[in-house]
């Protein structure tokens, strides 16, 4: 399974942004979804995942992003808003799929910057 990230950019405190990530290739299903990200100098850390319809996010995002996704397009949507400047880090979206067995793959990042 290859992923497409995209949505990344520069946004002011308060601000909002959407990331989309896009699968395609060959498996069965999918399982879950998650978006990951990684600060400079920091270690990567869950931001939130979506398995059968239930999400699940880490608590300095709750309230704030909402994550998404459309299974007949196999796209997995993170919506941003009250950006802060800790939110700042590359984005990587991650799928757990069947295909030869349970499986997983990494998509390439997106840069996010919250800056005035």
């Amino acid at each position: 399974v290859q992923l497409q990230a995209s949505g990344g950019g520069l946004v002011q405190p308060g601000g909002s942004l959407r990331l989309s990530c896009a699968a395609s290739g060959r498996f069965f299903s999918i399982s879950t979804m998650g978006w990951y990200r990684q600060a400079a100098g920091k270690q990567r850390e869950l931001v939130a995942d979506i398995t059968n319809g239930r999400a699940k996010y880490r608590d300095s995002v709750k309230g704030r992003f909402t994550i998404s996704r459309d299974n007949d397009k196999n796209t997995m949507y993170l919506q941003m808003n009250s950006l802060k400047p800790e939110d700042t880090a590359v984005y990587y979206c991650n799928v757990g799929y069947v295909w030869r067995g349970n499986e997983n793959s990494w998509g390439r990042g997106t840069q996010l910057t919250v800056s005035s």
